[in-house]
């Protein structure tokens, strides 16, 4: 069974943790674990690859490794019991991610007892398509990308940092919530909003 949790943040808060262990099924100290760093242009510097990898190492885990889709191997995805998407440009991520191979091995993971962590634009990738990403942030796609559509692993739209309001200014001065509804009235879908400490979990 496929074991999924979307946060805004990863291990934001203790609640988020806990999920995150109800999840796992076996010894932690035993698993292995992807942290994948693709999304972010520092990579495994980035400070909130950092903080992911002590906050594993905090909760029993040895056995960490950084993959970034970009360079790396993504095969080595399918020896992992955890694999953590870390967040950054969404773009980039859903590039390197198909580029590389790693969508179908993610995909075929479906079969196997795994948990996946998707964190701000790690949790979007893993839904049908990241079209609310271009819709509020449009300049960070660099890449010009034409095909939105994602992993498809869940059927939840995520919008994460639902209450950062300084994270998505907007020209016309409308609220995050005020854009998602329009966003969703014009895709004919349903938004889940994910405030910085929410979180939600998927199994299937």
């Amino acid at each position: 069974m496929l074991k999924l949790l979307l946060t805004s943040n990863g291990f934001y808060t203790d609640a988020i943790k806990n999920q995150f262990l109800i999840l796992i099924d076996g010894e932690v100290n035993e698993m292995k674990v992807a942290i994948i760093t693709t999304a972010s242009p520092h990579k495994e510097n980035n400070r909130y690859a950092q903080k992911a990898k002590e906050d594993f190492r905090e909760m029993g885990f040895q056995n960490i490794d950084f993959i970034d889709l970009e360079f790396d191997n993504p095969e080595s995805l399918t020896e992992k019991d955890v694999i953590y998407i870390n967040g950054g440009n969404p773009f980039n991520l859903l590039f390197h991610t198909k580029q590389s191979g790693a969508d179908k091995i993610l995909r075929q993971l479906v079969s196997k007892n795994v948990v996946i962590v998707g964190v701000s634009a790690g949790a979007v990738l893993l839904g049908p398509n990241i079209k609310v990403v271009h819709s509020f942030t449009p300049k960070m796609d660099t890449l010009n990308t034409k095909d939105f559509s994602a992993l498809g692993l869940t059927d939840q739209l995520v919008f994460p940092h639902y209450d950062r309001e300084d994270l998505f200014k907007d020209s016309t001065s409308k609220t995050i919530e005020d854009r998602l509804k329009e966003f969703e009235t014009l895709e004919n879908c349903e938004i889940t909003r994910l405030k910085d400490d929410e979180y939600i979990t998927v199994e299937k």
